[in-house]
């Protein structure tokens, strides 16, 4: 399927963005990160459920325009890149038709409620060749890169064994998107898909589901998830990968965000990839004592000059329509991963999350 063209697009000299959705996330994952690149980018518009909540935000953001519909913020020319923060079951409907408008789209995690949806978004944006864009923000950290070096440098030896987890306490109230069917609700969607894309980055999209099960505390919305799976990589041996991940009230306020690659000569052991910028530990263990990796432990404290993870991934998004970059989280991958996450449930014996 043909994807967005970086090279033969048009170069923006100031990406002019909209917000979808008044919703904190939008500051942490926009309007935050868009001050270190002013020079680049701006958030001109936001557009909520109603005028007064548009209103509301824009006049606490310091933001120029605000609608009280979504349409009417796809219908205003000035606006280049939609940020797509909406809930899950809103995730295609406005993606699409922020395509149809021919603005670019960096839509939040996860990217539809199920593969059929995130076809269409792919195909919407193909059509008017605008850049879609999975918002899987640890991606774009020089933490997750330096994992991605030493993995692909034979430090650690053939992989054999990847142990990722992801695990937040998120109780449960009404008409609570996490917990709700038709919202998109679900561990799996909301946590279990981070530990799911890192698997995938690291060893490909061959692999095999040879477990997985799931708790549910209401019908067919997991509260906790697990998987075994068997990555089997083009160019280094199978790796058997477990994925675990849970909402659950018991965790109280333990959290868990953890990557671990076992390998012939060593282990990895990564604490916090989803959000590094908080602080995050990194060990090297050496398999043997005569193991060619040295073994180290490093304890990173919490970031202070504003480069988080959501950084980094809109400086990534504007480096793709200002200069030709490769989209690492595009529309293509995006699917992918929802095909997966869909597999999941159904080896589960769930249903994936509905919606048309």
């Amino acid at each position: 399927m043909p994807v967005y063209d970086t090279e033969s697009a048009p170069t923006p000299a100031k990406v002019r963005i909209g917000l979808l959705g008044a919703a904190r996330i939008s500051a942490r994952a926009v309007l935050e990160p868009v001050l270190l690149l002013a020079d680049r980018a701006e958030v001109v518009a936001v557009a909520a459920s109603s005028q007064a909540k548009a209103d509301a935000f824009a006049a606490s953001h310091g933001i120029a325009k605000s609608y009280g519909s979504y349409q009417a913020l796809l219908d205003d020319p000035d606006i280049d890149l939609v940020y797509n923060a909406l809930p899950a079951s809103l995730h295609a409907t406005w993606s699409i038709a922020a395509a149809r408008a021919g603005k670019h789209v960096l839509c939040e995690k996860p990217f539809a409620m199920n593969a059929l949806q995130a076809k269409a978004m792919l195909e919407a944006a193909d059509s008017r060749q605008v850049l879609l864009l999975e918002g899987y923000h640890y991606r774009f950290h020089p933490l997750f890169l330096q994992v991605e070096a030493l993995l692909h440098s034979g430090a650690l030896g053939d992989i054999h064994t990847a142990r990722s987890h992801f695990s937040v306490r998120i109780p449960a109230f009404a008409g609570s998107l996490r917990h709700e069917l038709a919202l998109g609700g679900g561990a799996l969607m909301d946590l279990g898909c981070y530990p799911l894309h890192w698997l995938r980055t690291l060893f490909g999209d061959s692999y095999q589901i040879q477990h997985a099960g799931a708790i549910c505390d209401s019908p067919q919305v997991d509260s906790s998830f697990s998987a075994k799976l068997l990555f089997m990589p083009a160019t280094a041996p199978a790796v058997t990968a477990h994925l675990g991940c849970s909402m659950a009230e018991h965790l109280g306020t333990q959290h868990l965000a953890y990557l671990q690659l076992e390998g012939t000569h060593g282990c990895l052991t990564i604490d916090n990839l989803v959000a590094p910028q908080q602080g995050y530990q990194l060990q090297l263990t050496a398999a043997t004592a005569d193991s060619p990796l040295q073994g180290e432990s490093r304890q990173i404290p919490p970031q202070t000059d504003g480069r988080t993870t959501y950084f980094y991934q809109l400086q990534h998004l504007l480096d793709c329509l200002q200069h030709g970059a490769t989209p690492l989280t595009g529309g293509s991958d995006a699917l992918t991963q929802m095909q997966g996450i869909d597999a999941l449930y159904q080896a589960a014996g769930l249903m994936p999350r509905p919606g048309n």
